[in-house]
């Protein structure tokens, strides 16, 4: 009852702002379609956290570089942060993060991750479309990211969405210190005309 209440303050009292982030970082779960496959899209919960692990190890050779209390710390942080997951038959297959800040002008993903057996089928484009897609309905002028300098297949993917190297961070990565790419993509002006894509429903 709280939270709805909550809802209803800020959608009356709060700033235009306030309202079009809080529009931006909710979605409705629905079915979605990738290159003719039929996934589901949902906002992450706290029950998903445990597949959300099981993604990174399987990723990350059996580590962790995020734990449960840090994707706990993420999930509730509901009103600038925004995480996704999208499953096939009940199995979570990929999950992206990013953060919404309300006084930035740049919307960042934190995290992003496909199982093996489902990677080049599309999924981390899709979800990195509708997290793009978000962040021009918030006018924001920039989406960036850090991924690390091994991970040559990630920043091809990025690259062809448009995003550009920007920088190193030395040693960016808990356990082996691995370096970070920065990477940024300069979003362009939002059309008004545009219809609304399905994946940010």
């Amino acid at each position: 009852m709280w939270k709805k209440f909550n809802e209803w303050y800020h959608k009356v009292f709060g700033s235009p702002r306030e309202n079009a982030r809080a529009d931006a970082v909710d979605i409705k779960n629905h079915d979605v379609r990738i290159r003719d496959v039929d996934y589901f899209l949902a906002k992450a919960m706290f029950t998903d956290i445990p597949e959300m692990l099981g993604i990174e190890r399987a990723v990350y050779a059996g580590q962790t570089p995020w734990n449960e209390r840090a994707f706990a710390s993420e999930l509730r942080r509901e009103n600038d942060r925004l995480y996704l997951v999208l499953r096939r038959h009940d199995r979570l297959l990929a999950f992206i993060g990013c953060s919404f800040d309300l006084h930035a002008t740049d919307a960042h993903i934190t995290n992003i991750a496909v199982v093996p057996d489902y990677q080049n089928r599309g999924l981390g484009h899709f979800l990195m479309g509708v997290m793009i897609k978000k962040a021009r309905q918030l006018n924001y002028k920039t989406v960036s990211l850090e991924v690390r300098v091994s991970n040559q297949r990630a920043q091809d993917l990025y690259e062809s969405l448009g995003f550009e190297k920007v920088g190193i961070k030395k040693g960016y990565y808990f356990g082996d210190h691995e370096d970070a790419v920065d990477m940024v993509l300069t979003l362009d002006e939002p059309n008004p005309d545009a219809p609304a894509s399905e994946a940010a429903r």
